[in-house]
């Protein structure tokens, strides 16, 4: 009996075993799903990317691809590849669907303009300056798809086709949910630039010389009230006269200068319109 009991006490149980089994094959049986984890954590971030360029972008694409070619440089593509597979045709698109949207917020929101001072601020509006800067408040600089280039000429590269992928990227979502979606991207993303314009768009003496005109009075009278500061550096002080109006004053670095302010402060003040804000 106690060598029966010695033999079963020393034999090693199945209980016993399977842990140091299970313990032994264990690491190799988390190795295959280890890898596969990376595998869905990469494209879980890219998935992530997509949807946070979506959101900043404000258009839910049906067609992602659209979004990766309107972002896509050509050095960015692989050899065979054809160059329209890069933003180029998205732009020419977008240019066309911005000037257009713009065009009809400027019929309704300045319905006193003429046509040539709807032209300078349709202009204004649309130039590649004006896309970059939208591209930058969307934070598009840094999702851009470039190829191989130095780190210098990486920015300075980013920064130059800036225009350039925001229309392509409004050319993508009129692609992807038509008129109405491209649209309301160029309203979001114009409207507030549309009244508050980068820089003049007229010059303000002859904004208020027509004007002037208009109200069948003489041309303005543009009078030097002070100069101040020394003889490198002057400051002058210039008064602009209407008949029946009070003289408005202005001051710059040069008479002309001055006489630009004084005949914005009278433009303001009367409320003419064809200024900045229409």
């Amino acid at each position: 009996m106690k060598d029966e009991a010695k033999d079963i006490a020393t034999q090693p149980t199945e209980a016993q075993a399977g842990p140091e089994g299970a313990a032994a094959t264990k690491p190799a049986a988390d190795k295959a799903p280890a890898k596969k984890k990376r595998v869905r954590s990469s494209k879980a971030k890219a998935t992530d990317a997509n949807a946070a360029l979506e959101a900043r972008i404000g258009h839910s694409f049906a067609d992602p691809n659209l979004l990766m070619q309107a972002i896509t440089h050509v050095s960015a593509l692989k050899s065979g590849r054809k160059r329209g597979d890069s933003y180029q045709r998205l732009e020419f698109l977008g240019d066309h669907v911005l000037g257009l949207v713009v065009s009809d917020m400027l019929y309704h929101a300045f319905p006193n303009a003429d046509e040539g001072e709807l032209s300078k601020r349709l202009a204004e509006l649309v130039r590649k300056e004006s896309c970059a800067d939208v591209a930058k408040s969307l934070g598009l600089v840094d999702d851009i798809k470039l190829g191989s280039v130095g780190s210098s000429a990486d920015a300075r590269l980013r920064k130059s086709v800036l225009g350039d992928i925001c229309e392509a990227v409004i050319g993508a979502i009129f692609l992807d949910g038509g008129h109405v979606a491209a649209a309301e991207f160029v309203k979001r993303n114009w409207t507030e630039r549309m009244h508050k314009p980068r820089r003049p768009l007229r010059d303000p003496k002859t904004v208020l010389q027509e004007w002037a005109q208009g109200k069948g009075l003489p041309t303005p009278v543009y009078r030097e009230v002070e100069r101040t500061g020394p003889h490198h550096d002057p400051q002058f002080r210039v008064a602009v006269d209407l008949p029946g109006l009070a003289p408005a004053e202005g001051i710059g670095g040069s008479k002309r200068a001055a006489e630009k302010v004084a005949a914005s402060v009278m433009i303001e003040r009367e409320g003419v319109g064809g200024g900045n804000d229409g």
